[in-house]
């Protein structure tokens, strides 16, 4: 007789239990490992990719290629994936005394460490095939050293209160290889994309971060989160201003068109928007706000497609 997939093992967090819902236990598991339930942060990794591709494509007047998007969008799954998995790896234990994260695979040991490991090397393999489609020596270091902030990350929260820093300096090199993908170079417009994205993670993690703070606090994880408290709210405009700085910064040198202009106030409202409904004591509502930074990323992606008329 075939097992059914336990509901009761689904995280407090998942978006949606469609997908886990038809899968075996086994497969749940590693489905959870990689957040393919969750997939918040495979748009938040793929939405730089295309902003880059597209400031890049404006400089040329070439519109984002579907082969692009599709090698970006398979890559940003398997590699956010693939950093999920490692890091759970590395947070197990951690993760077990935190409410919201103690059902993960690892911690609830579902998934063994060596399973966990082989199901990383497997994602790890999947990026590595898009990256050497693009068939390119330079995309293909740009990608390799990518791997070492990476790596890095899951150690940030035990020696810093900024590993949401850490995390922006990951979470959009995208904007670094998206550009890279149509010009086989970085130019500096590509350095102030992704400064842009580095100050937008800022801000959107730290409202992610302020669902756990109270057991971060009690089991010596740092944050942004724990770092501002109050001032949380004043910080996320500054790094939200910052942000869209860099955006017109990058818009700016890379002479895009008109039409970015007119679709820029658009992504700050939005932005503006989080900041005001955002309560750091409601979980719920962080957990709201920053899934709704799936938005700001396509906003934003479509403001510089709008440029390349």
């Amino acid at each position: 007789m075939t097992d059914k997939p336990d509901m009761k093992n689904a995280p407090l967090d998942s978006e949606t239990d469609w997908l886990l819902s038809r899968l075996s236990p086994t497969a749940q598991a590693y489905a959870q490992l990689a957040r393919y339930d969750r997939p918040i942060g495979a748009w938040l990794l793929f939405w730089p990719c295309l902003w880059g591709v597209a400031l890049a494509g404006a400089q040329t007047d070439t519109l984002p290629s579907l082969a692009h998007m599709a090698a970006f969008a398979v890559g940003a799954l398997a590699m956010r994936g693939a950093g999920c998995t490692y890091n759970d790896i590395i947070d197990r234990e951690l993760d077990a005394k935190v409410d919201r994260t103690s059902l993960r695979p690892l911690p609830s040991q579902r998934v063994s460490v060596s399973g966990a490991w082989g199901f990383l090397v497997a994602q790890l393999f999947i990026g590595l095939l898009v990256l050497v489609s693009f068939q390119s020596l330079f995309m293909f270091a740009l990608g390799v050293i990518a791997l070492l902030p990476v790596a890095a990350y899951p150690f940030m929260k035990r020696i810093t209160y900024w590993p949401q820093a850490w995390l922006g300096l990951t979470f959009n090199w995208g904007a670094l290889m998206g550009y890279a993908a149509m010009t086989d170079h970085l130019a500096p417009q590509a350095f102030a994309l992704y400064a842009a994205g580095f100050f937008w993670t800022l801000g959107y993690d730290t409202v992610y971060a302020h669902q756990d703070k109270e057991d971060d606090a009690l089991i010596g994880i740092k944050s942004t989160a724990l770092l501002f408290g109050a001032r949380t709210k004043p910080m996320l405009i500054f790094f939200y201003a910052l942000s869209l700085a860099c955006l017109s910064t990058a818009a700016y040198i890379g002479q895009i068109g008109i039409l970015f202009w007119t679709a820029l106030p658009i992504v700050a409202w939005h932005l503006l928007m989080q900041v005001s409904r955002l309560d750091i004591d409601n979980a719920d509502v962080c957990l709201q706000i920053f899934r709704s930074n799936r938005n700001t990323g396509l906003i934003i992606a479509l403001s510089f497609i709008l440029g390349i008329f």
